[in-house]
């Protein structure tokens, strides 16, 4: 009598561990991949501006949101001397582009950033690097008499170290044609002045 009722609870624990070993699944092995995983850039706009070997200027936009506005930072590392400084600045609009240029020709470097403050105007923040910090000069909207038939869509480029910007209106003389005003800016002491160069 013993001997059956010890062979049954034999019988049913190695059942109940069979059918514990039949239940279970093997995982599938993990799949090791060499690429790493793709990170969400967090800034809307990123450029790396080199002005000489050890001397860069980065910028770099970001801003929760509405994408036309939040901030932006001016990164200045400067390796040779061990120099590194940064400002940041509230913007309205989208960054485009951003350059870099001497146009006063006073060996300081100014920072153009270009912003789409509407839908189609252009805009540029202008900072000057000068004796370890950065300084902001106004970039000067368009007076009466330039903004005469603007309707934006305009465009800044530079030629020949110069820099420019132009956009289309309608002739006075034809409203069927569009020609293109174009101004030519100059900076001295800090302060940018326009020059009306062609319309064609």
């Amino acid at each position: 009598m013993k001997f059956r009722r010890y062979t049954w609870q034999h019988l049913l624990l190695i059942t109940g561990m069979l059918f514990c070993f039949a239940c279970t699944e093997d995982k599938p092995a993990e799949i090791k991949s060499d690429i790493p995983p793709v990170v969400k850039n967090p800034f809307k706009f990123y450029k790396d501006i080199e002005i000489r070997p050890g001397l860069n200027f980065e910028i770099l936009s970001w801003g929760k949101g509405r994408d036309s506005i939040g901030g932006y930072q001016i990164l200045m590392s400067d390796s040779v001397r061990n120099n590194y400084k940064s400002e940041a600045v509230e913007r309205k609009g989208i960054i485009t582009d951003a350059w870099n240029m001497d146009l006063d020709n006073d060996g300081n470097p100014e920072l153009y950033i270009q912003l789409l403050s509407k839908q189609n105007i252009l805009d540029l923040n202008v900072f000057e690097f000068s004796g370890g910090d950065f300084n902001k000069i106004s970039f000067p909207s368009l007076n009466i008499n330039q903004k005469k038939g603007y309707s934006g869509n305009d465009k800044f480029f530079i030629k020949d170290g110069n820099l420019f910007r132009s956009f289309p209106i309608k002739d006075e003389t034809d409203s069927t044609k569009t020609i293109t005003k174009t101004y030519q800016y100059s900076l001295r002491s800090n302060s940018f002045s326009a020059s009306d160069v062609k319309h064609e």
